[in-house]
């Protein structure tokens, strides 16, 4: 008998949509063909430790009892209850230019007010931006297009405010060089600005375990180590799916969250092939160094939860030439959060634009050499915008684009994925749709969002999405 739906990918937006889906009885099978679940946020115990990947914050927090925006949305319709998800506010973050820092935390009112005092000529302009986003649709249904700049070229003149306001948003969302989509620019800054940054207390597992035992509960089946070899189509439908190991499954659905050109690639189908998806699109990848330390950060006087850093007169959001990008990144505390009791460990994790041909080139021995270079320099880079911390390191680690490619797939080690979405999730096979990064959703909560939007839309009926 064949699934009603198999999903592609056990990360967020996937479980998303097999929740949602099993919910209403569909017999669903996710494939993943790691040992794990999470994709882009997942986990890994390393010398006794479990650390996050991915997971800075979760954008788009709001307090408990707010009935509206994407968090509420999703634990509505996942069936899921805001105390499950146990989500910490942050203490408040921070965007740092030479010689300006403006601070933000989760109520507008900071922000607004810290633009007033520095840029006083701006605040007006600023404000009416807010309102031509309050009513923007956050559920990634469809593109709203033209540049994200120009949008705000209308409201904001100066250009150093303007790329203070890019900056976060680019480093948490951005698939393209320099600017981004309007509608993606209407998601983010409100996911950031006008809502706000979240943690669990446990960090990403909490989040996966809840989404992983609601799955299994409605009776959806998981397959791990298990990767798809090829997707066969006749007639512009997917017919059946074969399975690394050989078997092959049928489904009247597929759901793939592997990526839109990544997924196109697995299709016998002439008429799509990977050229035609986008696979040769320029990419942005990223470094990531994890740093655990002796003491908490506020113990050495760094009290914010994520600091966004330039160090040029103007932030350029490009790949960058050499391996790393040291004049702008992302410094996160996941200690830095309002939690009850504190972490057991200091953590600092700090983010850089990386040149993913740069890594692929290196032969093995040197990669190693090149990853401690480079996590040294990131150190360096990052201690310019907060207390040195480098005499408190007691364990490290680094991830670079090849390691996001090995275990997630994505072409060049992308983690926002393709520069051009397919917000619609349609594929050129009737029966064959994507979620997650490439749909235009990006983050935990976006990603969650795609899942329940995509299977929505196109794999439940009328009746049931009502």
């Amino acid at each position: 008998m064949p699934y009603d739906t198999v999903i592609i990918g056990a990360g967020m937006s996937g479980l998303a949509a097999g929740i949602r889906l099993a919910h209403y009885n569909q017999r669903v099978c996710i494939l993943e063909r790691h040992h794990a679940v999470g994709g882009l946020n997942s986990f890994y115990r390393q010398r006794g430790r479990t650390l996050d990947v991915g997971l800075h914050a979760m954008t788009n927090y709001v307090p408990k009892g707010t009935k509206s925006g994407p968090l509420s949305r999703l634990l509505r319709h996942l069936r899921l209850t805001w105390d499950e998800l146990a989500l910490v506010p942050q203490i408040g973050s921070a965007i740092a230019f030479p010689g300006l820092r403006l601070n933000f935390n989760n109520h507008f009112e900071l922000f607004a007010s810290e633009v007033r005092t520095y840029f006083p000529t701006q605040i007006d302009g600023l404000m009416k931006l807010v309102n031509e986003l309050l009513d923007y649709d956050q559920l990634g249904l469809g593109a709203s297009g033209g540049s994200a700049r120009e949008f705000v070229k209308r409201y904001i003149t100066d250009p150093l405010l303007t790329d203070m306001i890019f900056l976060p948003l680019f480093y948490y969302g951005g698939a393209k060089e320099r600017d981004m989509e309007f509608g993606q620019f209407c998601i983010m800054f409100r996911s950031i600005f006008l809502e706000g940054f979240a943690r669990p207390f446990d960090g990403v597992i909490l989040i996966l375990k809840k989404l992983l035992n609601k799955f299994n509960t409605l009776g959806g089946e998981l397959r791990l180590k298990t990767g798809v070899e090829r997707i066969f189509s006749k007639n512009k439908r997917v017919e059946k799916i074969k399975l690394t190991g050989g078997e092959e499954i049928e489904a009247k659905n597929v759901l793939s969250s592997a990526g839109y050109s990544e997924t196109l690639s697995l299709c016998n189908d002439p008429a799509s092939p990977p050229q035609a998806a986008g696979l040769n699109e320029s990419r942005l990848g990223f470094i990531e160094t994890i740093s655990v330390l002796d003491k908490e950060p506020k113990q050495l006087g760094h009290n914010k939860t994520i600091v966004f850093f330039n160090d040029k007169e103007r932030f350029d959001y490009i790949k960058p030439d050499e391996a790393v990008d040291l004049h702008s990144g992302v410094i996160c505390s996941p200690n830095n959060f309002d939690y009850a009791e504190p972490l057991n460990e200091g953590m600092i994790r700090i983010t850089a634009l990386a040149n993913f041909d740069r890594w692929r080139n290196l032969p093995p021995e040197e990669y190693k050499q090149q990853k401690q270079y480079w996590y040294e320099k990131t150190l360096e880079s990052a201690a310019r915008f907060m207390p040195d911390f480098r005499q408190h390191v007691i364990d490290t680690d680094m991830f670079t684009p090849l390691t996001v490619r090995r275990f997630t797939g994505k072409e060049h080690g992308a983690i926002y994925g393709a520069p051009e979405k397919k917000y619609d999730g349609r594929t050129p096979l009737e029966n064959l749709f994507v979620c997650g990064t490439d749909q235009g959703m990006v983050g935990i909560i976006g990603a969650i969002v795609s899942g329940i939007t995509i299977a929505n839309r196109y794999l439940l009926t009328e009746k049931a999405v009502l």
